[in-house]
């Protein structure tokens, strides 16, 4: 069997995408695409080391401002503290982000910022990725599960009231 991993263990994955299901035409194209292979289709590089570590390179070196810097602590603190950011969260919280968090959102931003090809860092990249960075390291608390609220609802309540830069 499975078991689910400690929190120390979850906290080290750094996003937590979470992928539906293709439409009802996706997967019928799935389905035509996997009927005309014989066997499993020929794999073949699409790019190469010397051109990931460079790709790596880049985006280590996109800039994030001051400001867009502290919007990312903050966002990550007051997964810990809501009240000190005027948050109504303090009761949904059992657990916050860690300082892992901050690392990670930063680089999934610079991420952001280079797939969007800019040589920097906007809030709007900050938001945009915060989801899959946050949702698995807020642990609601019992009260937020009786009033059916989920580890996403709460992280959208920061994103709602954090004032943005």
């Amino acid at each position: 069997g499975t078991y689910p991993l400690p929190e120390a263990q979850v906290d080290r994955f750094m996003l937590k995408v979470v992928i539906d299901y293709p439409e009802w035409d996706e997967e019928r194209r799935i389905l035509d695409d996997w009927a005309k292979t014989e066997g499993l289709p020929e794999a073949s590089p699409v790019v190469t080391t010397e051109q990931i570590l460079a790709a790596r390179k880049v985006v280590n070196s996109i800039y994030v401002d001051d400001k867009v810097k502290d919007y990312i602590v903050n966002l990550v603190c007051a997964t810990r503290d809501p009240e000190k950011y005027k948050i109504p969260a303090k009761d949904l919280i059992d657990l916050g982000a860690s300082p892992r968090a901050t690392i990670f959102l930063t680089l999934a931003a610079k991420s952001h910022a280079f797939i969007h090809g800019r040589g920097y860092v906007t809030p709007q990249d900050v938001k945009s990725i915060a989801m899959d960075v946050l949702r698995h390291r807020v642990h609601i608390s019992y009260e937020a599960e009786a009033q059916e609220k989920s580890s996403e609802d709460v992280v959208q309540l920061m994103l709602d009231h954090l004032p943005v830069p």
